[in-house]
C-alpha cells in the first residue's frame, strides 16, 4: 500500500478588506463586541464585478498549489471540491474547476461538509492514493459566504463570522515513503443537524415558495448557528478527534509540532490550546484576518504557516475540524 503527502500549497482570498467597524455601519454592533466574541478583526468579501467566484477563488488556489508540486495541471487525476456556498445549485465546484484550469476527463466529485470539508476531502484523496488509484489528487476548500449573509442587525450573529476566500492542496503519491499523511479521523452526528444550518432553498424550501412568503417574517434561506450549542460541541469534539489521531499512531501531545483546527472562532482554537497545553508556536491560528471561511480555513491556515516556515520536513502537523452536521475530522501529517 502506498502513502501520500501533501506536496503543493496554495490560497486566494478577496482583495476587499471588511473590518469590524466597516460592520458596525450597517448592523448594531462594534468591533469590541466582536473580537470579545470571536477573535475576528477582519475578513474579506466578494465584491460585485470583481470575478471572483466559489469556484473561480479555487481555481486561483489551485493554481498556486499546482505550480508549487511542480507538476501540470493535465498531471492531477483526481479534483476533490469542498464547499457549502457553490457557484450554483448544480453542477458542482469540481467540474467547473476542472474546465478552469483546461483539465482533460478525469473524474471531479464534491463534497458537502461545511466546516470538516477539507479534512474530510483529505482523507478521501488520502484514501485513493493508498490504494494506488491515483498519483495526483487536488484537493480544494473555497467558499462564498458574503452573498448569502443577512448583514443587519437580526444576522449579526452569524453575519460577522464568515468571510471568503479559498484553498487548496495536491496530495501526491509519496514515492520516498516517509513521513506523509499518517492517518485520518472522521465523524458525524446527526442528530444535531439543526444547530447550525441554512434550511433553503433547498427540495424542501424551494425558490417559489421563497418568492411568494414574507422574507421579512421567515427567512430560512439565512444561515442559522446556536452558538452556544455549538461551542459546547466543538471543543469536545475538537479535544477527542485530536486525541485520537495522535494514539492511533502512537504519538503524544508533545509530539505536536504544529496544531492547524479549522478557523470557527479563536476562543475554540485557545480553549483547546490550553487544554493541550500547546504554545503559541505550536498552533496557527489566522481568524483574526479571515474570519471563518468554512472549508477554506484549514488549507489557507495551513498554506499560511508553511509559507512563513512554521512548518518543516518532519514536523508532526495536525489538522482538525468541527463543524454543521455535526461533523469533525483530524488528520495526523508527517511533513514530508
Amino acid at each position: 500500500m502506498y502513502t501520500s503527502r501533501i506536496s503543493g500549497l496554495g490560497f486566494y482570498v478577496p482583495e476587499h478588506v471588511v473590518t469590524n467597524d466597516d460592520l458596525s455601519k450597517v448592523m448594531d454592533t462594534n468591533d469590541a463586541w466582536i473580537q470579545e466574541r470571536t477573535g475576528i478583526k477582519e475578513r474579506r468579501h466578494i465584491l460585485p464585478g470583481d470575478g471572483n467566484t466559489t469556484s473561480v477563488m479555487g481555481t486561483k488556489a489551485a493554481r498556486i498549489a499546482i505550480e508549487r508540486a511542480g507538476i501540470d495541471p493535465n498531471d492531477i487525476e483526481l479534483i476533490i471540491f469542498a464547499t457549502l456556498s457553490p457557484d450554483m445549485y448544480f453542477p458542482g465546484g469540481g467540474v467547473q474547476v476542472q474546465d478552469q484550469l483546461g483539465i482533460g476527463t478525469v473524474p471531479a466529485l464534491d463534497v458537502r461538509n461545511q466546516c470538516s470539508g477539507f479534512v474530510y476531502a483529505l482523507s478521501t484523496a488520502d484514501q485513493y492514493i493508498k490504494t494506488g488509484m491515483y498519483k495526483n489528487v487536488l484537493v480544494i476548500g473555497s467558499e462564498n459566504h458574503s452573498g448569502g449573509l443577512d448583514m443587519t442587525t437580526r444576522g449579526r450573529g452569524v453575519s460577522v463570522i464568515f468571510g471568503d476566500g479559498a484553498g487548496a492542496a495536491v496530495v501526491s503519491r509519496n514515492e520516498t515513503g516517509a513521513g506523509g499523511i499518517l492517518s485520518t479521523h472522521l465523524h458525524s452526528e446527526g442528530k444535531h443537524k439543526d444547530e447550525l444550518a441554512l434550511q433553503g432553498p433547498s427540495t424542501g424550501y424551494w425558490v417559489p415558495q421563497i418568492i411568494e412568503e414574507d422574507p421579512q417574517e421567515d427567512i430560512p434561506y439565512y444561515p442559522y448557528m446556536n452558538g452556544q450549542f455549538v461551542f459546547k460541541n466543538a471543543v469536545v469534539r475538537f479535544s477527542e478527534v485530536i486525541q485520537e489521531g495522535l494514539q492511533a499512531n502512537g504519538l503524544g501531545v508533545d509530539d505536536i509540532a504544529m496544531l492547524i483546527p479549522h478557523q470557527a472562532n479563536l476562543r475554540i482554537s485557545q480553549f483547546i490550546q490550553k487544554k493541550f497545553g500547546l504554545s503559541d508556536d505550536q498552533v496557527f491560528n489566522n481568524i483574526q484576518k479571515y474570519g471563518n471561511t468554512t472549508a477554506a480555513s484549514i488549507p489557507i491556515a495551513l498554506t499560511e504557516a508553511w509559507e512563513a516556515g512554521k512548518i518543516k520536513s518532519g514536523d508532526l502537523v495536525v489538522l482538525a475540524a468541527f463543524g454543521s452536521g455535526f461533523t469533525w475530522g483530524s488528520a495526523i501529517i508527517r511533513w514530508a
